[in-house]
């Protein structure tokens, strides 16, 4: 039975709503300040601050001593840095620059005060202590769910794939091959059963999607499976494990009352790696893949299977993660990418290579690939008019959604993104093509009204023609004759390896030419540069008409 509370929900909305207009206030102020960019500073300092001091005792985690550190340093900035930390700094601006109240370790605390964010010290100390408290609960429920788990698979062996597998990890149900059919080009799974470098000794693919059922790709079975790890499979591994949880667990306890706060920080992800630490290797997948959008923590038991002999893989699925260049010089990195420790990244071309070592270091193991398919999509572009240029935006979020971020370069707003659609709607009128948009996503309620309003405007004119978002890109893009992309999202480079007219359009002259982030695509900027590259059109595809042969 629960005790109802009057009024409870009201108060936590209106501290909710109180929160966002300082948050929104501290953006304007930054905004007019010409200092977006402070809080961008810090993230990017956080990312190469270790968050605690390094000693031998981190090598209870498995790792060398800088290993552990990084890795708990990539947790943090997932748990820390990603989510809360923006909204915390710009509540602060926005409050007349009232103390920041946030957990974060003291070395972290110190980083925000010599960035100029005053610090209170005793409340953010707390949480602290209440974070990593929380996270020491939630560790031994880790500890006893996997106990369980793997106690069970020793009864259920029939619950582990058959022979030799990869794993995907953290893909949606867009990225398998489509129900029932086995000839599906442009997702994950295909993609890499055709990769020169693939492990060619498996017997099926699996993946983490839920009740996605059984599929096939190029023949090969496409299964889920609950977790990457399979349960130990004897008794002796389950009793290691239940060892490990046993002295690890207490030693997190002392570390955490004597101030300590790693070991039961990591408990969790420290008791999946033991379960790697333990396990037969013939039971690891042969190949581990992860995808950018989870690019800075690499799971410590990755580290195990890599050395029971798993291949553990980076790749990219997009190309957009670089910041806008400015004065003809590169920007700093955005905050994450520099901590990143992978030891093999699936790049497109040289230019994201670059990008890699950059951020990873000149000795970063760098395999450039070509295009990476990555979302099949369930709706395939049929019908689609002759005088057809495919159109790629990148959709403006609410100012309630956006602001809070506490990006250092406003440009996917609706000022851009409405001019990027009216001046390719005007010039396609003007030259008797077709303009068809494929929205990067549906993202419902959490899209600008302005870019909203835009779209149902443009949906009443006569050579725009609108697509699902779960559209295949690729596939749209063969059925075009041109692509036209706003910067610098990777439909302009799938283009161009399908030899079609494609570029990048900045409709107010915001982006330099020779961005390494546009990676040789050609930036074309304002309205009279597009209104002569579409007019060129014919001459670029070969013939006299405008439109399409096809």
């Amino acid at each position: 039975m629960f005790i109802k509370i009057p009024g409870v929900r009201r108060l936590m909305a209106r501290r909710a709503r109180i929160r966002l207009i300082r948050v929104m206030r501290g953006y304007r102020r930054l905004k007019a300040a010409g200092a977006l960019g402070r809080v961008a500073a810090v993230k990017e300092a956080l990312t190469a601050t270790p968050a605690c001091q390094p000693s031998d005792a981190m090598r209870f985690l498995g790792l060398e001593v800088a290993q552990a550190e990084l890795a708990v340093r990539q947790f943090l900035l997932v748990r820390r840095v990603a989510t809360g930390l923006s909204e915390a700094l710009l509540e602060s601006v926005g409050n007349h620059d009232a103390p920041v109240r946030y957990a974060l370790p003291l070395k972290w605390r110190d980083v925000l005060r010599s960035h100029g964010f005053p610090v209170a010290e005793r409340v953010s100390a707390l949480l602290w202590a209440g974070f990593n408290a929380l996270y020491f609960a939630n560790g031994l429920l880790t500890v006893f769910k996997l106990a369980l788990a793997n106690a069970a698979g020793l009864v259920r062996a029939k619950s582990r794939p058959p022979g030799r597998y990869v794993y995907f990890d953290a893909l949606g149900a867009g990225n398998l091959p489509s129900a029932g059919k086995d000839t599906d080009n442009y997702n994950i799974v295909n993609w890499y059963l055709g990769w020169a470098q693939r492990a060619t000794d498996i017997d099926q693919v699996c993946h983490g999607v839920a009740n996605a059922g059984m599929r096939f790709a190029s023949s090969t079975p496409v299964i889920s499976m609950q977790s990457p790890l399979l349960p130990l499979n004897d008794r002796y591994a389950l009793a290691q494990f239940f060892r490990w949880g046993v002295v690890y667990g207490c030693a997190a306890l002392l570390g955490l009352l004597r101030g300590n706060w790693w070991p039961a920080l990591m408990l969790g992800e420290a008791a999946k790696a033991a379960q790697v630490r333990f396990q037969e290797p013939a039971l690891l997948a042969r190949d581990y893949l992860f995808h950018n959008s989870n690019w800075i923590y690499r799971p410590l038991w990755t580290y195990e299977a890599e050395r029971k002999g798993a291949r553990i893989i980076f790749y990219f699925y997009s190309t957009n993660c670089e910041k806008f260049q400015h004065s003809g010089t590169h920007s700093s990195l955005a905050y994450g990418w520099q901590a990143m420790s992978w030891p093999l990244y699936i790049v497109w071309d040289e230019y994201q290579a670059a990008f890699v070592r950059r951020a990873a270091g000149d000795s970063a193991h760098i395999n450039v690939v070509g295009s990476i398919s990555f979302n099949s999509g369930t709706n395939v572009p049929r019908d689609l008019p002759g005088h057809a240029i495919a159109v790629f935006d990148v959709q403006p979020m609410r100012d309630a959604i956006y602001k809070p971020l506490g990006l250092d370069f406003e440009y996917y707003v609706p000022r851009n993104a409405v001019r990027f659609l009216d001046d390719i709607r005007l010039a396609t009128l003007m030259a008797g093509e077709t303009m068809v948009l494929k929205r990067k996503r549906d993202v419902g309620n959490n899209l600008h009204p302005a870019y909203e309003l835009a779209i149902r405007r443009l949906s009443k004119t006569a050579n725009y023609l609108e697509l699902d978002p779960d559209t295949s890109a690729s596939a749209l893009i063969e059925n075009c004759q041109a692509v036209i992309s706003m910067p610098f999202t990777s439909a302009a480079l799938i283009g161009r390896e399908m030899g079609k007219p494609s570029i990048f359009y900045d409709p107010h002259s915001v982006c330099e030419k020779d961005d390494h982030a546009a990676h040789g695509i050609e930036v074309v900027s304002g309205y009279k540069e597009l209104v002569l590259w579409i007019n060129a059109l014919p001459a670029r595809l070969g013939f006299t008409g405008s439109g399409s042969e096809n």
